[in-house]
């Protein structure tokens, strides 16, 4: 059962660096406050103490199977859970981030390391719109300032551990199989003219491997970047 250990801690330097080899799978770390949040390619992860849900999760996948897929696993989990807390649909943009209205409410990160691997995910809560990032890539929004609602993080984690425990289920039976209708259906890219990886074209969709397709062919992995 996912959260069974939980551990919660008011400061650290990321929950990514509090899981280890030594703990079982399903173990979880919350954090009030990160002092060096982590994102994909080395970015940080900002927000405020006690506004955001700051978690990771230690997975042991089965030797062979495509870890980058779990980003999308953990990414749609991040999406229902956001969706059932607003009342409105949210998307997933390739291969990490979650949106709505195209701005960034959370984003995931999945590290492996000493066969194990650690997800985990950062989700814009009780933030006002001021403290919120006004640099990020992508711009971002958090529950609070979409709908003017504060809520309680605890819940929210509650309903995204359930929501990740049963995607990985799926996953772990049918790799992206019976989740790939819901990525698909969120999937922020479509039809859009990006550039990934020192290629651009249209992206068509995220197969069942959880690639990027593009018009010009799937890609694995690489930063994303719209070009119209």
């Amino acid at each position: 059962m996912f959260g069974s250990p939980l551990r919660r801690v008011a400061t650290c330097e990321s929950t990514q660096l509090l899981l280890g080899p030594g703990d079982p799978e399903g173990a979880v770390v919350v954090a009030d406050f990160q002092t060096a949040g982590r994102g994909r390619l080395g970015r940080t992860w900002t927000a405020p103490p006690g506004t955001a849900v700051l978690c990771s999760v230690l997975l042991r996948p089965p030797a062979g199977g495509r870890i980058a897929q779990l980003s999308l696993v953990a990414g749609l989990a991040t999406a229902q859970t956001v969706e059932a807390a607003l009342g409105r649909p949210a998307q997933l943009k390739w291969p990490n981030d979650v949106l709505v209205d195209g701005l960034k409410v959370a984003g995931v990160l999945a590290e492996a390391r000493d066969g194990i691997v650690v997800v985990g995910v950062g989700l814009n809560v009780n933030q006002t719109a001021a403290e919120l990032p006004g640099d990020a890539r992508i711009a971002a929004a958090s529950l609070r300032s979409l709908d003017g609602s504060e809520r309680d993080r605890e819940a929210l984690l509650a309903d995204l551990l359930v929501r990740l425990e049963s995607a990985y289920g799926s996953w772990l039976a049918d790799r992206l199989g019976a989740l790939h209708g819901e990525i698909a259906s969120r999937d922020a890219l479509a039809g859009r003219a990006v550039s990934v990886g020192g290629r651009s074209g249209r992206a068509l969709g995220i197969d069942r491997d959880g690639r990027l397709v593009l018009d010009s062919g799937p890609v694995e992995s690489g930063e994303v970047t719209l070009v119209s």
